[in-house]
């Protein structure tokens, strides 16, 4: 049986194992089809609000734009496996989430309130 260690592949000094780098997060690759984040987040609240048979009319439609249609195809799946995964990181990505705050006790007695706010650095992308 061979070693596994014979299969890798050995990178010369100064070359990359992955050349093309990181793939590029898809809010990115949209900003560079020519789509601003206002637009996304338009079409993210909108395509919520729709009905399976409207969803189902943009995934057929030709003329429909890959945004549209990525998130007509997230909405179908997550329904169908009962998640609310994909509605959860949609309506986060478009609204942001709510503030979250924490109760802090020990020994039953509260020591001090503690608030915690969560800010998503990435609101404008």
């Amino acid at each position: 049986m061979a070693n596994k260690l014979d299969n890798l592949k050995k990178f010369e000094k100064g070359e990359s194992g992955n050349p093309n780098g990181r793939p590029k997060k898809y809010v990115s690759a949209l900003k560079e089809q020519g789509y601003k984040p206002s637009e996304i987040n338009d079409c993210i609240l909108v395509m919520i609000s729709m009905d399976l048979d409207e969803l189902k009319d943009v995934w057929q439609n030709p003329k429909a734009t890959i945004l549209e249609k990525t998130i007509a195809n997230a909405l179908r799946k997550s329904l169908e496996k009962g998640s609310l995964y994909s509605i959860e990181t949609l309506l986060s990505r478009a609204v942001g989430k709510p503030k979250e705050s924490i109760d802090h006790t020990t020994n039953g007695e509260t020591i001090r309130d503690i608030q915690v706010t969560i800010v998503n650095a990435n609101k404008g992308d």
